[in-house]
């Protein structure tokens, strides 16, 4: 359950500079917001692998 805590503070940050880009207008936010997509593509992509490697061990 370490990679769901770890996804959820993922989003957790993506979200507050989202917000920091789109309410404030903050184009550093923006570029620390795209970053954390792309992580957050990343661990996603390692966690479906997981899951389908774990799903046809069974």
């Amino acid at each position: 359950m370490s990679r769901v805590s770890e996804l959820q503070g993922l989003v957790d940050s993506v979200s507050a500079e989202m917000e920091k880009f789109y309410d404030k207008g903050n184009k550093a936010a923006g570029t620390r917001a795209r970053k954390g997509l792309q992580d957050l593509k990343k661990l996603a992509q390692e966690i479906r692998l997981e899951i389908q490697a774990q799903k046809n061990a069974s």
